[in-house]
């Protein structure tokens, strides 16, 4: 007697997941995923960069007060611990319905190892988080940064090293006696963190202090915000002993005894070696002249290009003009009055598409959060809406749990939310890295997004502070060392919050 044996069909099939960077938000959504996931699911992060970069602390490379390997580590050991496939290429275009050979949906990558540099190929998903971060935009103002213009940058681990040797030089030419001028801020009207430079500038004045020659050195923070404190989130208000004030009053307090200059509401559109050719809100060009200068760029989505499956182009359907990835916002055109903190995203799901996600720096914001500005020459001079650190974390995470649903409990489970109009964060500016020496501003804030339907000032007074001094340092110090265990995957990571 013969029986036929018929296997057991599985309760979820395989599924492939791949993700697109390896950012504060692609490496966290790879790491939860590839806890959660049952084995037989392939989780695979494609990545340019074949090292993790914890950017925060750059500000402290920056300054010479870390090296690089301070805060950069090898993905590949950690995925390969983890087992999470790691492709070490950029992503150049998806399709998004597959392709003529195959109907699975594709992205198409040009991988950047040593080994394979310069080939291509498309890897297949079931599931994909786009988490590519930003394109530094360097070449949107003429002359700006390290690649043959003539400014510094701290926004990459190897921008920073560099920008701490040309610190170094200006402050041995301080110390024989000539007089600098450091200027220190936006390389654009349209930059967003500005709370990066708020610190590097502060970090730039310990060092200064410590050499010796701070007296000798002109200080200026350059900035798109209107008034100090902006921050691109417009700004907070802070409720302390039964007073409120301002985050404008509290940093501008924070410039004046520290000797550090102000020019607010500019647009940086020339850089020349020495010269800063600027524009400010009331229409107005000046120059300023600098011996050093570190300048961040605006930021754009990177260039990935769609298609259907014909080889049709369908950018436009996926992506906004600026390049970021249109997810579950309120896109339509509005006065800057009538948006809503309910027009933020939620879910991060790509508009159309059920199995695509975009978080972090890649998704576009709906709105601006600062209050946009236009010069009387048309120029646009505000801040863009921040999506790093802590919000970045948390919309990794979230997108990951929404892929778990879904491939354990079936295509209807609901998405998880995470808002940024119901989100906190923490912005935590330091200035030197010793247990004794260190201070900092500290600041958090609830939501990230104003909503002024739910609170009188757009956020909650309880949630919404700043402290300046040693505690808030020894808090920084403490998270460049949590976060960094949590990136390696070591033990216990997933009980350290995003």
């Amino acid at each position: 007697m013969c029986l036929e044996v018929t296997p057991m069909k599985a309760s979820h099939p395989m599924a492939d997941i791949v993700i697109l960077g390896a950012g504060v938000s692609g490496h966290t959504a790879a790491l939860h995923l590839s806890r959660l996931l049952p084995k037989g699911h392939k989780v695979t992060v494609v990545s340019p960069n074949s090292q993790w970069n914890w950017i925060p602390s750059n500000i402290w490379v920056g300054v010479g007060k870390m090296t690089k390997k301070d805060v950069v580590f090898p993905l590949a050991p950690v995925y390969a611990r983890k087992g999470i496939d790691f492709v070490q290429a950029k992503a150049t275009s998806l399709w998004p319905r597959g392709d003529a050979d195959d109907p699975r949906p594709a992205v198409e990558v040009e991988h950047t190892s040593d080994s394979r540099r310069g080939q291509t190929e498309r890897i297949r998903y079931d599931y994909l988080v786009n988490a590519t971060g930003p394109q530094l935009k360097f070449q949107m103002t003429q002359g700006l940064g390290p690649h043959g213009g003539h400014t510094v940058s701290v926004c990459t681990a190897e921008h920073a090293v560099d920008a701490a040797a040309a610190l170094a030089e200006t402050i041995a030419t301080l110390k024989a006696g000539t007089p600098q001028t450091l200027v220190v801020g936006m390389g654009h009207g349209t930059c967003t963190c500005e709370g990066a430079a708020f610190e590097y500038v502060f970090n730039v004045d310990h060092e200064l202090r410590q050499a010796g020659v701070r007296d000798r050195a002109r200080l200026v923070y350059l900035t798109n915000e209107k008034e100090l404190g902006d921050f691109g989130v417009g700004g907070m208000t802070f409720a302390e002993s039964g007073f409120e004030t301002t985050s404008e009053l509290w940093t501008g307090s924070l410039f004046r005894e520290r000797g550090v200059e102000a020019i607010l509401g500019a647009h940086v559109d020339k850089v020349e070696p020495g010269v800063v050719h600027y524009e400010t809100l009331d229409g107005t060009r000046h120059t300023l002249d600098f011996d050093f200068g570190m300048l961040l760029p605006p930021f754009g989505g990177v260039p990935l290009t769609a298609h259907d499956r014909d080889g049709s182009d369908i950018t436009s359907e996926l992506f906004a003009p600026s390049g970021f990835m249109k997810v579950d916002a309120d896109y339509t055109a509005k006065p800057y009055e009538e948006w809503r903190a309910a027009d933020w995203p939620k879910t991060y799901q790509a508009v159309g598409y059920d199995n695509i996600w975009a978080v972090g720096i890649a998704f576009a914001p709906p709105h601006q959060i600062s209050r946009p500005h236009k010069s009387p020459n048309g120029t646009v001079i505000a801040p863009s809406p921040p999506r790093t650190g802590m919000p970045s974390g948390v919309m990794g995470k979230t997108a990951a749990l929404s892929i778990v649903d879904r491939i354990k409990r079936g295509p209807s489970a609901p998405n998880h939310e995470a808002s940024m109009a119901n989100m906190g964060a923490a912005c935590v500016a330091s200035a030197g890295t010793g247990m004794r020496t260190g201070s900092a501003a500290a600041m958090t804030m609830m939501p990230v997004v104003p909503d002024y339907e739910t609170y009188r000032t757009g956020r909650s007074l309880e949630d919404t502070r700043g402290e300046i001094g040693l505690s808030g340092h020894w808090v920084k110090l403490m998270l460049h060392y949590l976060f960094i265990h949590k990136a390696k995957g070591r033990l216990g990571w997933q009980f350290i919050p995003e």
